[in-house]
């Protein structure tokens, strides 16, 4: 188990090597909290559904639509602005980008999808995209982050600097994990 007193290993590097790593750790900090937030609204409305509880379902799904419309989207928009722009730039980030737009494309399908949907169907297109989620930021975190991170002509840190969509609020008060910890 992590020990919550320990320096995360990106506040024992100096400069722009820790700025980076902070960056990083922020950013996939965020998105395991995304997730972990998907996965719980996703697993009441399913418990509603399974359980025949229209009202808990409704009310579920209400807030399961708000989260995806005040957190998931504005996120997903402010990637494809701060991280994507100079990814997409480069010869080798190019066809990486272009496939995390489309994952963005069909992750808003579905968000449109639960929006219209009730019952079973509101239970499948939440679990369709807590998958499509996940499996996305899966690939941020493993291909995208690091190739930002280890670019010396681009800068993750730059990228989301006082950008909470990208960090999350806790970054942004703690001090976080940009240039100078503005993030």
């Amino acid at each position: 188990m992590d020990n919550p007193d320990a320096t995360p290993p990106g506040d024992a590097l100096p400069g722009p090597a820790g700025d980076e790593a902070r960056a990083l750790e922020a950013v996939e900090h965020h998105h395991t909290a995304m997730v972990k937030r998907l996965e719980a609204l996703t697993g009441s409305l399913i418990h509603a559904v399974k359980a025949g509880n229209a009202v808990d379902e409704h009310n579920t799904h209400g807030v399961l639509v708000e989260w995806c419309e005040t957190d998931l989207v504005p996120h997903a928009l402010a990637e494809e602005g701060s991280l994507y722009g100079g990814a997409g730039r480069t010869t080798e980030g190019r066809l990486l980008v272009e496939a995390l737009l489309a994952e963005h494309q069909r992750i808003v399908g579905v968000i449109e999808e639960l929006r219209v949907s009730s019952g079973v169907d509101a239970a499948v297109a939440a679990g369709t995209l807590r998958g499509l989620f996940a499996l996305h930021l899966q690939t941020e975190n493993r291909v995208l982050l690091p190739f930002l991170a280890g670019n010396p002509e681009l800068s993750l840190a730059a990228a989301v600097e006082g950008l909470e969509e990208l960090v999350g609020e806790s970054q942004i008060h703690r001090g976080g994990a940009g240039r100078g910890g503005s993030v």
